[in-house]
């Protein structure tokens, strides 16, 4: 019989600090966040297994210690591999957060397959325009860096218009929450050219003190 509190314990204790060694766009603030938010989505989906979910959500970007471009895939993996999971949950179970694990990702083809899926992802959508814009730059600067202010600026603005403006290809998944009124907010600020470079260029600085 498992618990939330046992699985929370050996999510804080054995997963979380595992984000330690991935960038400040994937570090251990951001997945409290993730899996925060998951919980609160989930009060909308009374059926929904919170200790499921809970895996689902800590264990989503573990798969960036094998980098970037399959995190996704990868984590889905660390998710089937790990056996410790077996003491609580059957194999269906552990597919399905496998499942949730790899279709967490925005630039995913195809919509999430379950739930738990739809709720992961959504929670990882994290919408605030300083964050969006910080966590962006910071990426920018860590895997560029010969690039200059209007450099990273430039990078930032296409990848601003791929993923967030309309017809990009960040979607949202569950109809509930402040995501949908927060993306237009920031798609507001996107086209509000000078409003979006003052808070680029106050990012930019505080992160080069």
């Amino acid at each position: 019989m498992r618990t939330i509190d046992e699985i929370r314990d050996f999510v804080e204790r054995e997963i979380v600090p595992r984000y330690d060694a991935f960038d400040a766009g994937h570090n251990r603030d951001h997945v409290y966040t993730v899996m925060t938010q998951a919980m609160k989505l989930a009060e909308f989906y009374p059926d929904v297994d919170r200790c499921m979910l809970l895996i689902a959500a800590a264990y989503h970007d573990l798969g960036l210690a094998y980098g970037r471009d399959e995190h996704h895939i990868h984590s889905g993996r660390i998710v089937r591999e790990d056996t410790r999971l077996q003491q609580w949950f059957t194999d269906d179970e552990i597919n399905t957060i496998a499942d949730a694990a790899e279709d967490h990702r925005a630039s995913s083809v195809h919509e999430p397959r379950t739930i738990y899926g739809r709720i992961v992802a959504e929670a990882d959508r994290i919408i605030d325009s300083e964050t969006i814009v910080r966590r962006a730059l910071q990426y920018g600067m860590k895997h560029e860096p010969g690039l200059d202010r209007e450099g990273q600026y430039c990078r930032l603005m296409d990848h601003m218009r791929e993923k967030y403006d309309y017809g990009g290809y960040l979607k949202l998944w569950i109809p509930h929450g402040d995501n949908a009124r927060r993306l237009d907010e920031f798609r507001r600020l996107l086209a509000d050219k000078k409003a979006f470079r003052t808070l680029f260029d106050v990012i930019y600085e505080s992160l080069n003190q």
